[in-house]
């Protein structure tokens, strides 16, 4: 039977571009030797894109949607597409089409060729704001840095993964799900294409400089406790720290340049805030650990569907 390419794309406030995509989509695959579905996933957009999206799935059998209750974040949709996508392979994009269609051919080549995990790294884009070009290499270098995970400069959530990875990515209990270290965490067999990304056709990147930075510390802090690590290196820095204050304080003392009750109060002020600090870092890795593990507030709410499901609330199995 003909391999069953699955294209999850994950859409907020997109009602010019879902109709451009699909017609994409199908144009691409027109020459391709694939059946494909394509599911859009309607991240509570508050515009007409869920409309629009219904109205293509009536006319195109291929075309999926999912919706949500409210915006849950781009992770989320693309973890809710993962759960609900069924081909032997499955490709995410984005829906503003800055992810070109036209490199969905590559893509499925190197999965022929026996790649679990196509990724595609964007080429640096010499018309972006200096500001986002310096703060996404920035977010790399630091993730890098702080976590075992090595992502490369560029990664984006345009990927084809094998159905072996998607099986294994939909069992992870993540809450805030950062796939684009889950893809490099779970392993298999991996490889990079480069692509040169489209101009937005139309709308406004919905990735102010709020959600970049949470994004940016959701990434880190899904692969790394380096942080919590660092909060009890700072309190040993400073516990030690106000040691070499001491000599200082009883030269002082001993030659009368002290003034009363002013050495003693620093130093014993000093020490044991660096101490407390060293402390409530050491409980702060535990309780992160527990905090993270122990939530079990679903990942996404679907709406409304055309694809059937018993429930209407995911909740990962913990």
């Amino acid at each position: 039977m003909t391999k069953l390419v699955s294209i999850i794309v994950p859409v907020h406030n997109e009602r010019e571009n879902v109709t451009v995509m699909a017609k994409a989509i199908k144009r691409t695959f027109a020459d391709l030797p694939y059946r494909y579905n394509l599911l859009f996933v309607d991240d509570g957009s508050n515009d007409l894109t869920l409309h629009e999206v219904k109205k293509l799935a009536l006319q195109d059998d291929h075309i999926r949607y999912i919706s949500f209750s409210r915006n849950f974040g781009h992770q989320a949709a693309i973890k809710a597409g993962l759960d609900k996508a069924d081909g032997d392979c499955v490709i995410t994009m984005d829906g503003d089409m800055q992810h070109p269609p036209s490199l969905i051919p590559a893509l499925l080549e190197k999965w022929e060729e026996g790649y679990d995990v196509v990724y595609t790294i964007r080429k640096e884009d010499k018309k972006l704001p200096f500001f986002k070009r310096v703060t996404s290499n920035a977010f790399y270098k630091l993730i890098n840095w702080l976590s075992d995970i090595k992502i490369e400069k560029g990664t984006a959530d345009f990927r084809l993964m094998n159905r072996n990875v998607v099986d294994v990515l939909r069992g992870l209990a993540e809450f805030e799900p950062f796939f684009r270290g889950l893809v490099k965490w779970a392993g298999f067999k991996q490889i990079p294409v480069e692509y040169e990304p489209n101009e937005r056709r139309s709308g406004a990147s919905k990735y102010t400089s709020k959600k970049m930075i949470r994004f940016a510390l959701q990434g880190i802090t899904s692969f790394s406790i380096r942080p919590l690590y660092a909060a009890t290196y700072i309190g040993f820095t400073f516990a030690a720290l106000s040691t070499l204050y001491i000599p200082y304080a009883l030269y002082s003392y001993y030659f009368g340049y002290t003034i009363s009750g002013w050495s003693s109060l620093i130093v014993t002020v000093v020490f044991f805030g660096g101490l407390q600090l060293m402390i409530l870092g050491i409980i702060g890795i535990y309780l992160g650990k527990l905090f993270m593990q122990n939530k079990h507030r679903p990942v996404y709410i679907v709406k409304e569907s055309n694809i059937h499901e018993p429930s209407a609330i995911h909740i990962d199995e913990f």
